[in-house]
């Protein structure tokens, strides 16, 4: 096995928490230009493919730490601490008012979240790499993405009501997340990060593990087995698209097929290039990924306070930056808040350089 770090994997990581904090953080809600705003429903945009990612590198990881599969007392206790550890972040960020009573009522507290939804997947997946065969593992992939399709798309509601894959009370993934979490959700009627499209993105860290296993293989030429893969991914994911459309909201499985292919495909150019080449590019941009949970939650953390505080005549410190710096005749409001979250990116690179330089490395 290879033991030392894949740079491919770090530069990948750091550049997905870029992306995150670009597609978090424009100067306006009302002025984005179209790529970085999610799909409203079907369909796939640049920003949907953000999440996904990230959740296969935390695949990836999986497979790169816990190389040695036997599962202890010990090992069990620190994968279920450290997602016991994301899931109270995300609850805290969800929670958090930056002025008194300082915390969100319960009563209207969203419950799910990116970093709960990390936590969870990175439970599972870890615990069913490690106990399962490469067979079982790749088995238990198939059958979820194929069980998933099957009960959104054919199995009947309470009432023998047709399922719908629409955004409707009669989808089951929103239906099961009004069901359970009724007045916990980032919508009244669904939450991208609800309770059953957890099932898939399960698959798509599962996903990541497998590539994470080619990663630390004696295999050559593996960045063209991580392209055909990539592109086999790809094929099939957009073949299904047609009976099971592409959908982040609800995580189909197409979804995961497509976006999980388009990750391959990135990791088998950025493979090539920096580990079988040596060519070693972007340290700054791995400097995020060494902190990569500690510099979303601060992104999370400072861009709910900027939001909630607010100065001159009751407008947040938020849109009060945007409109007293970026706000221009000459440029277009779209470019201008564009402009915003490049700035509040650069912000973060420049706090994930120092704290790399420092040799501050923050693990949840």
């Amino acid at each position: 096995m290879i033991n030392a770090r894949i740079a491919s994997v770090d530069f990948l990581r750091g550049l997905t928490i870029i992306l995150m904090i670009l597609v978090n953080n424009p100067g306006s809600w009302s002025y984005v230009y179209a790529p970085l705003l999610h799909a409203k429903w079907h369909g796939l945009t640049f920003a949907d493919l953000v999440f996904p990612f990230f959740l296969y590198i935390i695949g990836i990881s999986i497979a790169l730490v816990y190389r040695e599969k036997r599962m202890e007392l010990g090992m069990f206790k620190k994968i279920l601490t450290r997602s016991l550890k994301l899931i109270v972040l995300g609850l805290f960020l969800n929670a958090f008012l930056p002025y008194f009573p300082f915390f969100e009522s319960f009563n209207t507290l969203r419950i799910p979240g990116v970093l709960q939804r990390i936590g969870v997947v990175f439970f599972i997946t870890s615990i069913l790499y490690i106990i399962c065969s490469k067979a079982y593992f790749i088995t238990l992939i198939i059958a979820s993405l194929i069980l998933y399709w099957v009960w959104l798309v054919f199995v009947p509601l309470p009432d023998n009501i047709t399922p719908t894959l629409d955004r409707s009370t009669h989808n089951w993934a929103n239906y099961i997340d009004v069901l359970f979490l009724k007045g916990h959700l980032w919508k009244h009627d669904y939450d991208p990060e609800g309770v059953l499209s957890t099932i898939p993105s399960i698959a798509t860290a599962c996903i990541g593990s497998v590539i994470g296993r080619i990663l630390i293989s004696y295999r050559k030429n593996k960045h063209f087995i991580l392209l055909t893969l990539g592109i086999a991914l790809l094929i099939t994911g957009y073949i299904w698209d047609f009976t099971f459309p592409i959908n982040k909201a609800i995580w189909t499985s197409s979804f995961v097929l497509v976006t999980a292919g388009y990750a391959t495909i990135v990791l088998a150019f950025l493979y090539y290039i920096q580990d079988e080449k040596k060519i070693q590019i972007g340290n700054i941009i791995k400097a995020v990924g060494a902190n990569s949970i500690l510099i979303y939650f601060l992104s999370i953390f400072i861009a709910k306070s900027f939001y909630l505080i607010t100065i001159k005549a009751e407008t947040s410190i938020h849109h009060w930056l945007f409109e007293t710096f970026l706000v221009y005749d000459f440029l277009s409001l779209k470019f201008s808040s564009f402009i915003y979250a490049i700035l509040v990116v650069c912000f973060y690179l420049i706090v994930a350089y120092l704290l790399h330089k420092k040799k501050v490395f923050i693990k949840v």
